[in-house]
C-alpha cells in the first residue's frame, strides 16, 4: 500500500464503494458488557500492540483492538524460525513473546487509549497464580475495556497439559481471573480438544462474559530438502483460510450451547467470511492472519458489512446473528 498518511488513509476509506441508499444501518454490538461501534476486532498477536499498524489501519475505526498476549513478566519467545507459510495458511511459533504487564501499562496503554477504540488485553500464565496476578495488575488501569483470556497455555503445575483442554481446568482458571478482576472477561478457546462445547460451557459456568473462538490449530511443516522442521519449535499454530471451516463449525456448535456472546476467529479475509461467522452465531469477529497479506483488511470488512445490511434491508448487524437456515437438501 503506497498510501500511509492519515489523510491519505481517510481518502482511501472513503473510496470504498457504498450503496446509493440513504437507509441507515447499525453495526454496533455489545460483547460481554463492552459496547463497540462495529463487530470487527483486530485479533491478538497479529496486530502487535496497535501502534505498529496505525499507518495502515486507523485504530479509531476498529470495533476493538486486542493486544498481543501479555504475561506477568517479559518473555523472549521461541527460537527462530518462527513463521512458515503453508497451503491456505500460516504456521507460527512465536512463543508468546511480549513486554510484560508492567511495560504494557506504562508505555503502551497511554498511547492506545488516545484513539478512543475499546482496548482488550489478552492475558496468559503458566499457573493459576500467574493468571490471577496478571489480571489483578490490570485492574483499575485507565483505558482498558476488558480482558481476553488465553487458555491454550501449558499448566506447568500439571506437567504441561494445556489449561484449555480440560473443562475442570478451564473452570479453575476462569474462576481465578474473575475473582481477580472486575473487567469484562472474554475467554479464547482452543480448537485442540475433543468437544469444544464442554469447554465453552465450563467457561460460561465459571463466569466468562463472552467467548472468542478459535485459537490456532496445532500443526507442523517440513523442509524435504534438509529434512528438518520449518519451525524452530518444530510445531506451531496453524491460522488462515485453511482453518475457517473448522472455526465455523465450532462457533455454530458453541452457539447452540451457551447464552453469552461469541466472537468468531479463523481465516477471515473479507466481509463474506465475517458474515458466515455472524450467521452461524458470532456477535462479532476478529481478524488475524489477513493483516499480513493486506493490512487494510479490517476497513474492507467493515464497509462490506454495511453494504450487505443495506442490500438485504437489515437494520442492524444484531438481527443477523444466528440466522442460519436449514439446508434445502436436508432430509427430514
Amino acid at each position: 500500500m503506497e498510501c500511509i498518511t492519515q489523510a491519505c488513509l481517510a481518502a482511501w476509506f472513503q473510496s470504498f464503494p457504498m450503496k446509493k441508499s440513504h437507509k441507515k444501518v447499525s453495526l454496533a454490538v455489545e460483547i460481554g458488557g463492552i459496547k463497540i461501534k462495529n463487530p470487527v476486532m483486530a485479533a491478538s498477536g497479529t496486530f502487535g500492540y496497535g501502534e505498529e499498524y496505525k499507518e495502515y489501519t486507523p485504530i479509531n475505526l476498529l470495533g476493538a483492538l486486542i493486544t498481543k498476549g501479555i504475561s506477568l513478566k517479559p518473555r523472549s519467545g521461541n527460537p527462530p524460525p518462527r513463521l512458515a507459510e503453508t497451503t491456505g495458511g500460516m504456521l507460527n511459533a512465536i512463543g508468546l513473546q511480549n513486554i510484560g504487564v508492567k511495560e504494557l501499562i506504562e508505555k503502551k496503554i497511554p498511547l492506545l487509549k488516545r484513539h478512543g477504540t475499546p482496548l482488550i488485553v489478552n492475558i496468559f500464565g503458566t499457573t493459576l497464580k500467574e493468571y490471577g496476578e496478571v489480571a489483578r495488575s490490570l485492574e483499575g488501569v485507565s483505558g482498558i475495556a476488558g480482558l481476553e483470556l488465553n487458555i491454550s497455555c501449558p499448566n506447568l503445575k500439571r506437567g504441561g497439559i494445556s489449561f484449555g483442554t480440560d473443562p475442570r481446568e478451564v473452570f479453575k482458571v476462569v474462576d481465578r481471573v474473575r475473582k481477580s478482576s472486575t473487567l469484562p472477561l472474554m475467554v479464547k478457546l482452543s480448537p485442540n480438544v475433543t468437544d469444544i462445547t464442554k469447554i465453552a460451557q465450563s467457561a460460561e459456568e465459571a463466569g466468562a462474559h463472552a467467548l472468542s473462538l478459535i485459537n490456532t490449530l496445532t500443526g507442523m511443516a517440513v523442509d524435504v530438502e534438509t529434512r528438518t522442521p520449518k519451525l524452530g519449535n518444530i510445531t506451531g499454530g496453524l491460522s488462515g483460510p485453511a482453518i475457517k471451516p473448522v472455526a465455523l463449525r465450532m462457533v455454530w456448535e458453541v452457539y447452540q450451547k451457551v447464552k453469552i456472546p461469541i466472537v468468531g476467529i479463523g481465516g477471515i479475509f473479507n466481509a463474506r467470511d465475517a458474515l458466515e461467522f455472524i450467521i452461524v452465531g458470532a456477535s462479532a469477529v476478529q481478524i488475524g492472519t489477513a493483516h499480513f497479506v493486506k493490512p487494510g483488511v479490517i476497513i474492507e470488512v467493515i464497509t462490506g458489512l454495511e453494504n450487505y445490511l443495506r442490500d438485504h434491508q437489515i437494520n442492524t448487524i444484531r438481527d443477523l446473528v444466528g440466522t442460519l437456515k436449514p439446508s434445502a437438501l436436508t432430509v427430514l
